[in-house]
């Protein structure tokens, strides 16, 4: 990806606009808004990278220079690719391992493709991919840093859990798969390829369990927002409450096909908003 095709942060935001991300984000003051996008952008341009056509080397090459750019950005060299996160990081102190170990989950998924990872290998992917961006958001949104951290891990993962379970039809249709193994395995399936996997009569037993985490940490990381003050939680409360709604659905219908597709109910989100963007 060249410097010409990364995105400004009114890009990302542009790009984002129908997402929840865009409307949870949308109400927060403009500086910490547009770091948000920033953080944003940065999240799409590797992860465009992991996802989107070309050989492994390529992939590979590209997410090398992406961490190249975070280390001058740190090193007070010129920081290419990374130039829009430099304002942000002077402001709120972003931790460079935190962008790394989001590049770090996206070559995960350019190794090769995820097909039922270990439970310790999938918690892994949750944290770099999710909870290492709740991580860098938290320092935005002006948590303190014990409650900030624990947030992100409980909030990042929710996220991810539901993520995985909304969207295992599209994964198994690029040949990727993030149900954990020791879930097959306790359903008596020995087969992990996606398309069977996903097409089986007994997945919601193999769900049932991703379904329960993410619950447990919706929990937590509710718990952990009523202890902030309002200021601090409105933009991941929203999110919680808008994928919460997702969770809810899912839960409702269940993985026996066929599968409606699940989308965020309107009315959570505008009654999120409303809420915790105006009151």
């Amino acid at each position: 990806m060249t410097p010409a095709q990364i995105e400004t942060a009114e890009e990302a935001r542009l790009r984002a606009r129908k997402s929840s991300f865009y409307r949870a984000m949308a109400i927060l003051p403009r500086e910490k808004r547009d770091a948000m996008f920033e953080i944003y952008s940065f999240c799409r341009a590797v992860d465009d990278i992991a996802d989107e056509g070309g050989d492994r080397p390529t992939k590979l090459a590209g997410l090398d220079q992406w961490r190249r750019d975070i280390d001058a950005l740190y090193a007070g060299g010129p920081p290419g690719l990374a130039a829009g996160l430099a304002a942000p990081l002077r402001r709120f102190g972003f931790a460079r391992e935190d962008f790394l170990a989001v590049i770090d989950g996206m070559q995960m998924d350019v190794d090769a493709d995820i097909v039922a990872p270990d439970a310790q290998t999938l918690d892994l992917y949750c944290d770099r991919v999710a909870s290492a961006v709740g991580r860098l958001s938290v320092r935005v949104f002006g948590l303190p840093e014990a409650e900030g951290v624990a947030l992100a891990h409980h909030l990042g993962r929710a996220l991810q859990l539901t993520n995985i379970l909304r969207d295992i039809d599209e994964d198994a249709g690029i040949g990727r798969l993030y149900l954990p193994r020791e879930n097959l395995a306790n359903a008596g399936i020995a087969d992990s390829t996606p398309e069977k996997v996903v097409a089986l009569p007994n997945l919601d037993a193999v769900c049932a369990p991703l379904m329960a985490q993410a619950k447990q940490h919706f929990e937590r990381a509710d718990a952990i927002m009523a202890g902030q003050k309002r200021d601090t939680i409105r933009a991941p409360k929203i999110m919680s409450l808008a994928y919460g709604a997702i969770w809810r659905r899912l839960a409702a219908r269940g993985f026996a096909r066929p599968r409606a597709k699940i989308k965020t109910p309107k009315i959570v989100l505008l009654g999120a908003i409303l809420y915790y963007g105006i009151f």
